[in-house]
């Protein structure tokens, strides 16, 4: 029986793997071994489908509740595709201009993906079965996002982000912990009635403001905006793409909670507290906060106009 001729290109790549496990002091038979006993890889095992199927677990027996679940966890899986793509914008150094370009019009399609999903929220439950079931959900809220801070403090510089109010008095300074105690999200988590801050505030402080912080001196001058003065400035392209990025960052997606939290929350002449106490009547407004991450690419005009042309929209809210 004539011996099966092993095909030249397998040789060439058996020789290349035993290098490769020669230089971490390993034997390829071994792995060769393991290859031929184990078993093909599937769909279902590749992406753990029945334990992300297993993920949702409501508090109540209310139906709604499950797509309540189910979304939030879609949305966070887009912020970690979108965090894929920032960190390796962020801290690939040098990167071109045509792969910088290639992860922001990433970004902005996972940001239009859930721009465009939030109907889902706003359409796809049943107003009595949401109240019902929301109620038992305190005190955690959306607010909770670390991953979305994550999105802000990759995009821009802490000063950015500061609560408008305080924005002039620490415009100089450098301190990131200082400035991080003036975030302007966390005047939106404030009680309603003594202005102190709310448990859903606190728990996401204790869990999340030292990994902020830290972050934020990480990225300090390499995040998004320094990229920009560092690399691209005046590069229209690239500009065109940021101000799209602050665009859906901070106009598009609030509208869309606040669209939510009107149909839901909004009861004329009573505002329900189901979102964990926060303000959202304040915070959601893009109008209210005028957070842009790129101050410098957009007009005077343009920033004092800032999320002003859904104004008529949201009159009851925005009095």
């Amino acid at each position: 029986m004539d011996e099966k001729k092993i095909d030249e290109n397998i040789l060439q790549q058996l020789t290349k793997l035993e290098e490769k496990y020669e230089a971490m002091g390993q034997d390829l038979s071994s792995y060769l071994d393991g290859l031929l006993y184990s078993d093909y890889l599937t769909y279902w095992d590749y992406i753990h489908l029945d334990t992300l199927l297993s993920l949702q677990t409501p508090r109540t027996a209310i139906p709604d509740e499950k797509i309540f679940i189910l979304y939030h966890q879609v949305t966070e899986l887009y912020f970690r595709m979108i965090l894929n793509e920032m960190e390796q914008a962020v801290f690939t150094d040098p990167i071109g201009e045509k792969t910088f370009l290639k992860r922001l019009k990433r970004v902005n399609r996972y940001l239009d993906h859930l721009i465009d999903s939030f109907d889902v929220m706003t359409d796809g439950m049943d107003q009595d079965q949401f109240l019902a079931f929301r109620m038992a959900l305190l005190p955690a809220s959306g607010f909770q996002s670390g991953q979305y801070r994550k999105l802000e403090i990759y995009s821009t510089d802490f000063k950015n982000l500061v609560n408008k109010d305080k924005r002039d008095e620490l415009k100089n300074e450098q301190d990131l912990a200082k400035l991080y105690e003036f975030l302007y999200w966390k005047a939106g988590a404030t009680e309603l009635a003594s202005g102190k801050k709310t448990l859903t505030l606190r728990q996401f402080e204790a869990k999340y403001s030292k990994e902020f912080i830290e972050l934020a001196v990480q990225v300090s001058e390499c995040n998004l905006l320094s990229k920009y003065h560092n690399h691209y400035e005046g590069n229209n392209e690239v500009i065109q793409e940021l101000k799209k990025l602050d665009q859906k960052a901070n106009v598009d997606w609030p509208l869309q909670h606040l669209k939510s939290a009107t149909r839901y929350l909004q009861r004329d002449p009573n505002v329900i507290k189901a979102s964990g106490g926060t303000n959202w009547q304040k915070y959601l407004p893009p109008r209210r906060q005028r957070i842009i991450f790129y101050p410098e690419l957009w007009t005077s005009e343009e920033i004092e106009e800032w999320g002003q042309k859904f104004k008529k929209v949201f009159t009851s809210l925005h009095a």
